[in-house]
């Protein structure tokens, strides 16, 4: 996802891809958002109701934004970057599934870094996600990932909501998600600027767990946060993985 920090924060996630990838041999899937909001911002189209037309048509015209943003950083790291635009449907089919799947394996084999998004210039509501945390954990268990790892705008995870309780403690670790931690993330706790909050990235872990893999709940903005948990440090809130 992308969350404030702009052109800046992009770079040190990529700068970061590119190690992981060089420096600790991990391939890399990389959902983003983002494409409206960038639309929005050049287009000065702030309306607060929105038809279904005019949200398509921002999309359409931020979706280069965004990937134009990432091929900038990648190749300054002498990569390449691969956009990847999907509705629902494409999952849902099998033949769309296994050559998404078929795609995605072939461009990681060229060292080239898939850059998800879903395709919200197409999407309707019956076609869509719902966000882009249900987007990474579907890819996340199509691709057989050892690890889910969701950015947000928050550090991880309260054992009750920091805005109103400042002392609020972080969960550090769950070994699976609960009713009782959907309940606690139903109530208002924040996480990204994108349709998905806490409650999405809970769920997202949730069907991320049915297939052994580890999500971490992680702060954007964290300096060498990807790397931080490649090596194995304890950062922002850890769900499964740990016997």
């Amino acid at each position: 996802m992308v969350i404030n920090g702009g052109v800046l924060l992009i770079r040190s996630w990529m700068q970061q891809v590119y190690d992981l990838k060089n420096n600790h041999g991990i391939e890399v899937i990389w959902v983003t958002s983002g494409a409206i909001a960038s639309a929005t911002r050049r287009t000065k189209f702030e309306r607060n109701q929105r038809t279904l037309p005019e949200k398509q048509a921002l999309s359409a015209i931020g979706q280069p934004m965004v990937m134009e943003q990432y091929n900038l950083s990648l190749q300054t790291l002498g990569l390449l970057g691969a956009q990847v635009l999907l509705t629902a449907g494409d999952m849902n089919d099998r033949i769309r599934r296994t050559n998404l799947q078929n795609t995605l394996n072939e461009l990681l084999k060229w060292k080239i870094v898939p850059v998800l998004n879903e395709n919200d210039a197409v999407a309707t509501a019956e076609i869509k996600f719902g966000d882009n945390d249900h987007l990474a954990a579907q890819v996340s268990v199509m691709m057989n990932a050892e690890k889910l790892i969701l950015l947000t705008d928050v550090d991880g995870l309260y054992e009750s909501d920091p805005k109103n309780i400042p002392d609020a403690k972080l969960v550090s670790y769950l070994p699976s998600i609960k009713a009782r931690d959907l309940k606690l993330a139903g109530a208002g706790q924040s996480a990204g600027v994108g349709t998905g909050g806490m409650r999405s990235k809970l769920l997202a872990a949730q069907k991320a767990g049915q297939k052994q893999i580890v999500t971490h709940l992680v702060r954007g903005d964290i300096p060498h946060n990807l790397l931080s948990i490649a090596q194995g440090n304890s950062l922002g809130t850890q769900i499964g993985g740990r016997e």
